[in-house]
């Protein structure tokens, strides 16, 4: 008889401390700096010694962040569709392709996840420099779009290799072309695979901080370089709530990513 849970003895109260200790010290810094968000001192001390929303209205006052956070989101919105579109081509390639060296194109498309990253952002910035486009917000797409498409090509290829191909051939047999059966049968049985891969591209793109300070520029950087620069500058309570406005915004698409993939899978 195979072990279970309600098995293991005394041993199960072992491994319940040892998962609750370990998403304590997971979760009680960002609780920490959630409440500092709303703590009354102007300096980032705990216990707050009294609450107030001062340190958001003034985040959503200031034009400077408001305006790096409208950077973030217009890179991450257009590094997720070109992230998706790419995937999803590569991801037909990569499945249904019959060449040879496919597994090393493969682990070569999945370099970025695995290449420390600051290691990617100092060789990316040499070389935007010389092509001029240090700075820029092409620049940023594409330094984006690099560690985004790994993400997009796993979710995708994870779904495509879930699916029956035989369905897709039978809708040729029926009299659909190639590509209509693909748009008509192939990419509706993957969309949860392709919905995984925007929220992961948007957020991968969103987070990003390392390689967004070598793109930034005077004129031009993220909310997260926004906040690394702040904190260098003055240990305002401003950055705890900006911080804890990218924590949420992260929760509520991972959230929802959850609940739609258990949705399509049904």
């Amino acid at each position: 008889m195979l072990l279970n849970f309600d098995r293991l003895g005394w041993w199960k109260y072992v491994l319940l401390a040892i998962t609750v200790l370990t998403a304590a010290f997971l979760l009680l810094p960002i609780l920490f700096i959630a409440a500092l968000s709303f703590g009354s001192s102007q300096w980032l001390i705990f216990p707050p010694p009294s609450w107030t929303w001062r340190w958001y209205a003034e985040l959503l006052s200031d034009p400077q962040w408001l305006a790096s956070a409208w950077t973030s989101f217009k890179i991450a919105s257009i590094v997720t569709v070109l992230s998706v579109l790419l995937g999803l081509v590569t991801s037909f390639g990569l499945v249904r392709g019959k060449f040879m060296f496919r597994n090393a194109l493969k682990a070569l498309f999945l370099t970025p996840m695995i290449l420390p990253v600051v290691v990617f952002a100092v060789a990316l910035y040499a070389f935007f420099l010389r092509i001029g486009l240090g700075g820029t917000l092409v620049g940023f797409v594409l330094s984006h779009l690099v560690l985004a498409l790994p993400f997009s090509i796993l979710s995708i290829a994870g779904a495509l290799e879930g699916f029956d191909k035989s369905i897709e051939d039978a809708a040729v047999l029926c009299g659909a072309s190639p590509l209509e059966a693909k748009i008509r049968v192939t990419l509706p049985a993957i969309s949860h695979g392709l919905f995984s891969a925007a929220v992961f591209s948007f957020l991968t793109s969103w987070d990003e901080v390392v390689v967004a300070i070598f793109m930034a520029s005077p004129t031009l950087q993220t909310l997260p370089v926004k906040v690394w620069a702040t904190l260098r500058q003055d240990l305002t309570p401003v950055v705890a709530a900006a911080s804890t406005l990218l924590i949420l915004l992260t929760v509520m698409l991972m959230t929802l990513a959850a609940i739609v993939r258990k949705v399509l899978k049904k």
